[in-house]
């Protein structure tokens, strides 16, 4: 038996013949820029996740770049966030010449741990505690992260939170006794649309939530090189528009989201009972109450994790490694001063963790074979 990590052909097989439908009616309208169903997209977006506005960038990372740029992040400003994540979560506050100052995850969630958070900001000297500007958690694997702690830390210390949920959209989380989404608590919510998401597009593209007026009404001017009205600038924007065709794509999706969900779910629940009581296995756990997980990733941490990715690969089981170098390690931030040893949970995750296939198509008889692989391996 073979099984990819992810298989996106498996999700089109149904919804083939609605993405070739939507792709004509765009080609056709030739409305390739800006075209109606971006605005559709955004209004049913926001509507999803809670939130007041939406608004498409053209990919993730512009998500995060843009809203940092709303937010008025300035040189030497300073932004803190995750050392273990996907690059575009620090490397966008270095894009503008901002200072990104990290805090430890938490082992269990993977999560900005926001004690750790706490007390980063409060180690800083007087003069940089003034300028941090945002507090930018991942949601991570498709769990959030532990906001209402992390919120209180933020109005502490006078700072903003961007909510990074490239791979969250749909996650949840009880906040002051109310069930809200990933992208509706912070200032600004920042979602990928890349291809192997949940809610994935057909390339590059992303989204912007939030629900203060100014604040998206900035956003959409930065997105088109600051301009308002076009050709008078006011500010230095960007090129982040949502292409028609991936707004089309998404809208033909979207429906389908909650029972993707669902079977990732249900899928997860799965690998928990049969993969219980594996010593030395670790599968994912939800760190705080009523958080509820979208599974972009099954993540399972094991000391013996290449070892134990080699012998997958053997039968013909892809699995992937998420993050093997924290940010604080990477060569173009050791300018900042970290070193090994300064963030071991983050340094534990990226040498100890991988990702199962866990996309809601895959069948019983797959996931039997995987769990009896990974028992013969750790001959449980």
């Amino acid at each position: 038996m073979k099984i990819s990590q992810l298989d996106i052909k498996a999700q089109h097989a149904n919804i083939r013949d609605e993405l070739v439908k939507a792709m004509t009616e765009v080609i056709d309208s030739t409305q390739y820029i800006m075209g109606p169903q971006v605005a559709e997209l955004e209004k049913q977006v926001a509507q999803y996740v809670g939130a007041k506005h939406g608004i498409g960038v053209a990919s993730g990372t512009d998500a995060l770049l843009v809203a940092l740029m709303a937010l008025g992040v300035e040189p030497d400003d300073i932004v803190v966030t995750t050392p273990y994540s996907f690059f575009a979560t620090a490397g966008v506050v270095s894009r503008l010449n901002a200072r990104p100052v990290f805090a430890d995850i938490d082992r269990d969630s993977y999560n900005l741990d926001p004690e750790a958070t706490r007390k980063v900001i409060a180690s800083l000297p007087a003069a940089d505690r003034k300028r941090v500007k945002a507090i930018l958690p991942v949601h991570l694997y498709g769990q959030a992260a532990d906001m209402g702690p992390l919120m209180e830390v933020a109005k502490e210390f006078g700072a903003e939170v961007i909510e990074d949920g490239a791979q969250a959209i749909g996650a949840g989380y009880d906040l002051n006794g109310k069930s809200v989404k990933v992208g509706s608590m912070g200032l600004a919510g920042c979602f990928s649309f890349f291809p192997s998401k949940n809610l994935g597009g057909l390339g590059d593209g992303g989204m912007v939530t939030c629900n203060d007026d100014a604040f998206a009404d900035q956003v959409r001017i930065l997105r088109v090189h600051g301009a308002k009205p076009k050709y008078y600038h006011s500010f230095i924007g960007g090129n982040f528009r949502l292409d028609t065709l991936q707004a089309a794509a998404l809208l033909v999706k979207l429906p389908h989201l909650n029972s993707w969900h669902a079977g990732r779910q249900a899928h997860a629940a799965y690998y928990d009972e049969k993969l219980a009581g594996i010593p030395g296995l670790k599968t994912p756990s939800i760190s705080y109450k009523r958080a509820y997980h979208i599974y972009n990733q099954y993540i399972i941490s094991t000391q013996n994790r290449d070892q134990l990715m080699e012998f997958l690969a053997s039968k013909d089981i892809s699995t992937a490694i998420y993050y093997p170098v924290s940010f604080h390690e990477q060569p173009c931030f050791q300018y900042l001063g970290y070193k090994k040893g300064d963030f071991p949970n983050s340094e534990f995750a990226a040498n100890t963790t991988l990702a199962l296939p866990i996309y809601p198509e895959l069948t019983t008889a797959q996931l039997d074979y995987v769990i009896a692989a990974i028992r013969e391996f750790t001959h449980v």
